[in-house]
């Protein structure tokens, strides 16, 4: 992914948030020249039990740090995803192999009638991270069993209403032979977080001001965005 500078993280805890807040990953991978590459949405989340897993609510830590490399910040981090078993894709998926996994996290249009001023273009506000690494396929059906309780766990705190899964551990055991999970290894990230960086200090208030009074939810969580920049 291609980077300008004023658009990097301005912290190295930014490219973990958003995994964490965005977890549905595009998970891609080099196909045949017949049939391109292989492309699938899954979950993903960071190995709780890995000693290096970027800490929680890091969101609170200072955003005027140094930026540095998000590729530094997060390399040798594990994650853990899954998919179905019967996807051609898994079966493509080999241990040892190059795995690319992208995140999105907040995005809005930016209409030139926000900037007050002419000549003006219309533009995107966007953040990704784009997360390389190296894939382990797990066999073991305990193994397997621990990706999605634990799948289970961080998405229930951070998104559901702490839902119990005991009473469904017999129902787990039941389909998880369907399910393909692996460890991934990070090797290099990138974060772009494009807020109106590019533009003078009160054109990019007004697009603040704008996305936090708007219904859209998108826009108000890049306003939110842009009142953590540095």
């Amino acid at each position: 992914m291609f980077v300008p500078r004023f658009y990097r993280e301005p912290n190295n805890s930014w490219t973990a948030d958003l995994i964490r807040d965005n977890p549905l990953a595009l998970a891609v991978t080099n196909g045949s020249p017949e049939n391109g590459p292989f492309a699938t949405h899954l979950p993903v989340i960071f190995d709780p039990d890995a000693p290096d897993a970027p800490a929680p609510d890091a969101s609170a830590s200072d955003a005027s740090g140094d930026a540095g490399d998000a590729g530094d910040g997060l390399r040798g981090v594990t994650l853990l995803g899954h998919m179905n078993r019967a996807n051609p894709h898994w079966a493509a998926l080999q241990s040892g192999g190059v795995l690319l996994l992208t995140f999105t996290g907040p995005h809005a249009y930016v209409s030139p009638t926000v900037y007050e001023k002419t000549p003006a273009a219309p533009t995107w506000n966007f953040t990704a991270v784009h997360v390389r690494g190296v894939v382990e396929k797990i066999d073991s059906t305990e193994e397997t069993l621990e990706v999605v309780q634990s799948t289970v766990r961080a998405f229930e705190k951070a998104f559901g209403d702490g839902w119990d899964m005991t009473d469904s551990l017999g129902y787990f055991r039941q389909i998880v032979p369907a399910v393909g999970a692996f460890r991934f290894t990070v090797t290099g990230a990138e974060g772009m977080f494009k807020l109106s960086q590019e533009q003078p200090g009160e054109v990019r208030e007004r697009v603040q001001s704008s996305f936090g009074q708007s219904g859209c939810t998108y826009k108000r969580e890049v306003a939110g965005l842009m009142n953590r920049l540095p």
